[in-house]
């Protein structure tokens, strides 16, 4: 999964408008406009949706994609856990912004994702669960725990597929 694939299925989930995905990133540091947000959450151009192989490179000259990379993918979850929570003051001695992590992007969208919801680790279990695919609780601590740790995994695009969609049958009923 590509981090526009994650980030088209979770404003899908959310049900989050192209305004609300502006301010969103916004809060968390990047200017962009309602023209780019629609560039990112273009799908990519898939050669089986072609009857010929003309038809499709035609298609992927026309195509306008803007791709995300995972800081800007970090930077607009981090504005959602603004916009899901309010901004907090940093506590003495801390930064003002914290740095940017150099984990796979499932990994970070599942530990942003469970503080902008305020989600705990049961709820992330029933969501998972709900889209059809069974998860332990050992399974996602280790998804959650920080890159470096002995128990550390990382998350596949199995699970964060599941949990986005679980996210959608949750919030879009």
């Amino acid at each position: 999964m590509t981090n526009n694939d994650i980030l088209i299925r979770l404003r899908y989930a959310l049900d989050i408008k192209d305004n609300d995905m502006v301010e969103i990133f916004k809060l968390g540091d990047i200017e962009v406009t309602r023209e780019e947000v629609q560039m990112m959450l273009t799908k990519e151009v898939d050669s089986y949706d072609y009857e010929t192989e003309e038809e499709y490179e035609q298609a992927l000259e026309e195509e306008e994609i803007l791709p995300i990379n995972n800081n800007k993918l970090e930077s607009f979850l981090n504005g959602l856990i603004i916009f899901k929570r309010g901004r907090q003051e940093p506590r003495p001695g801390q930064p003002a912004k914290p740095p940017f992590s150099n984990e796979p992007a499932n990994n970070i969208l599942l530990k942003k994702v469970k503080i902008a919801l305020a989600l705990t680790t049961e709820d992330i279990i029933d969501i998972i669960g709900e889209a059809g695919v069974t998860i332990t609780k050992g399974e996602l601590g280790a998804f959650l725990r920080k890159k470096g740790h002995k128990n550390y995994k990382t998350c596949m695009d199995k699970y964060a597929r599941n949990f986005l969609k679980g996210l959608a049958l949750k919030y879009r009923d």
